[in-house]
């Protein structure tokens, strides 16, 4: 715990030129001790005029727009590069202005830098598509960028998710204009920074640190944006698919999730329970994916209960910087009273806290937007509780009887993201697997993610898909390009008369 915290310039970057945004100043939290560690001016909606008209300018540039697949890989090299040296700092400034254990932010700074070396990996193999001839022609596919892209990043995962919508658009050949969330700006403009310098052409990058309300708000709405890529809540995300729609712009939104996790009758007890554990305790439970709802055979539940309750006792709750810790603060104090309403609404319900329900009692954590892990039984799925997100260190436990049964409440939610399922029967998991309503299924696992595999919710938990190969289409138009390949005039034009120069 001996981190040092090393403020970033209060400085946005606009096109490629850092200046200080003339807004109000955001004061930036370290959630573990409720200090204020720094605070960050933010930008207003003319910076987003500006941003948009230098990336429209700098994606238009033949020094950009003509580069071929394999050169544009070699910029995402290069941020690569640079965001592996500086991970150490990067992964130091995640913990100080998010909580996480410094472990996790570890892992989130190796993830970015997996993503821009992945998408670098994709352009160095991309194929242009021929389709099958219907005619006398050929007949292929180019995709072409879009323009200037508007990325709006949350707070739970700043330098991974950051780059899952940076990397790619770039890669498709486009400019990005990225609003970092209110809370947790400082990962992103350091990021920024390495960008910037690895050599990136100006006016590709702009980061504007502000309220979503302004900034979010402004990026939607203008003319100039060609696709929003968004990550986090429905109600927002259902508020940015309205704007899109009056634009006819695409978009991509990864919102909430309320993701059940099922442990059947035959069932690894020892692999379910930390699974399940790490399922929902993990990053304090924010985080989009968290297995919330425990749906455990009718035959299993008690036991299996008792000894996951008795479990996640054991579990460490403190500082990030701690190598003990398993469960850091939430993000900020008004998150943490949000989860603290759920936990009381769900005793009003009817429900039985079996352990948590509360702040810890530790003096040392008391100024910490700390919140204890939480098992709650006793209620139905319909309960709030059960259909809400809650987005922190909360699980609701409830029993099936059977197959159908389990089904049905599995998929009885408007969210759709993620499920697990716990087995040794693969016929079984497998069966499940296509009747769960939902974008990423896991098997006797959870929370496991590669970059090569496409992740996108349905219902309530979004619009289309980020990573794998499709993550470069999502951010490019695909135009048909037909080639005729007969020198026989078209039969429906009248041909011109033949004349007799004879005699």
């Amino acid at each position: 715990m001996s981190a040092v915290f090393v403020p970033v310039p209060d400085e946005m970057l606009v096109g490629g030129k850092w200046r200080q945004a003339d807004g109000p100043k955001t004061r930036v939290l370290d959630p573990a001790t409720g200090a204020v560690l720094q605070e960050i001016s933010q930008s207003c909606a003319d910076d987003v005029d500006e941003a948009v008209a230098r990336g429209a300018e700098a994606a238009a540039d033949p020094g950009w727009r003509d580069l071929l697949p394999h050169q544009r890989a070699r910029y995402l090299h290069a941020i690569a590069d640079a965001v592996e040296a500086a991970a150490d700092s990067l992964a130091t400034l995640q913990s100080f202005n998010t909580g996480k254990a410094l472990r996790e932010t570890r892992a989130l700074v190796a993830s970015a830098v997996g993503t821009f070396r992945y998408f670098a990996a994709v352009l160095e193999t991309s194929d242009e598509a021929k389709t099958t001839s219907r005619g006398e022609y050929l007949t292929w596919v180019k995709q072409e960028p879009i323009g200037v892209i508007g990325a709006i990043a949350p707070w739970n995962s700043p330098i991974a998710s950051d780059a899952q919508k940076i990397a790619p658009a770039l890669a498709a050949g486009n400019a990005v204009v990225l609003k970092p969330a209110e809370w947790t700006p400082l990962v992103s403009l350091a990021l920024a920074r390495l960008i910037v310098d690895s050599g990136l052409p100006a006016g590709l990058l702009s980061v504007l640190p502000g309220r979503g309300s302004v900034v979010g708000d402004a990026i939607v709405r203008h003319p100039g944006i060609g696709k929003v890529s968004f990550t986090g809540g429905t109600d927002t995300g259902r508020g940015i698919a309205h704007l899109a729609a009056e634009k006819l712009m695409p978009v991509s939104l990864e919102l909430g999730g309320k993701s059940p996790t099922m442990v059947l009758d035959d069932a690894d007890v020892e692999q379910a329970i930390a699974g399940v554990m790490y399922g929902i305790f993990s990053s304090s439970g924010q985080s989009c994916i968290a297995g919330s709802r425990l749906f455990v055979a009718e035959s299993l539940y008690d036991d299996f209960l008792d000894r996951l309750v008795e479990r996640t006792r054991q579990l460490v709750v403190g500082n990030g910087f701690d190598d003990a810790t398993h469960v850091g603060p939430l993000v900020h104090p008004k998150h943490r009273d949000s989860v603290a309403a759920y936990v009381d609404l769900a005793r009003a319900e009817g429900g039985t806290v079996r352990c948590g329900g509360g702040v810890p009692d530790d003096p040392r954590l008391a100024d910490g937007a700390y919140y204890l892990p939480t098992i709650i039984d006793g209620l139905a799925n319909s309960a709030r509780v059960c259909q809400e997100e809650i987005f922190g260190p909360v699980l609701l436990a409830l029993p099936f009887r059977d197959e159908d049964d389990l089904v049905a409440q599995a998929n009885d939610s408007v969210f759709g993201l993620a499920s697990g399922i716990w087995t040794r029967d693969y016929r079984r998991a497998l069966r499940l697997a296509d009747r769960i309503q939902a974008g990423t299924v896991w098997i006797n696992t959870y929370k496991a993610f590669s970059i090569s595999t496409p992740f996108g919710g349905i219902k309530e938990s979004g619009l289309d898909t980020e990573k794998g190969r499709e993550g470069i289409a999502a951010y490019s138009r695909a135009k048909g390009v037909y080639l005729g390949m007969s020198d026989t005039p078209h039969p429906w034009a009248p041909r011109t008369p033949r004349v007799d120069t004879a005699g």
